[in-house]
């Protein structure tokens, strides 16, 4: 199961890290949020180990949210070393994320796979 960062925990468990973290911000109510859902637990064990795959619930994590300037969900975010570089907002396929991620790995990381 992906991770669940939180407000309280975001700094440690994702910002103070190096690497690549995903992190779809979502909410229980959102109907494409669930449909997504699938694809970032397929994300969270394909990636284990070269990437942190996370999910932060909006409605719970303000702080966050607001950090990000989240307006629509499901956002998912890519962060390396702390620092977003890659934003997708809607509905996207688990090629499209996938391809996102492996952009950002480093080649040691990609030949490892």
């Amino acid at each position: 199961m992906a991770l669940q960062f939180t407000d309280a925990t975001f700094q440690q468990e994702v910002l103070d890290k190096k690497g690549v973290t995903v992190i779809d911000f979502w909410a229980e109510w959102c109907g494409p949020c669930r449909a997504i859902t699938p694809i970032i637990e397929k994300l969270y064990v394909e990636y284990k180990g070269k990437a942190l795959i996370g999910k932060v619930d909006v409605d719970n994590n303000p702080e966050i949210s607001f950090k990000y300037g989240i307006r629509s969900i499901p956002t998912i975010v890519i962060l390396k070393d702390g620092q977003e570089v890659k934003r997708q907002v809607g509905l996207t396929t688990l090629a499209n994320l996938a391809a996102l991620i492996d952009k950002e790995l480093p080649a040691d990381v990609m030949k490892a796979a």
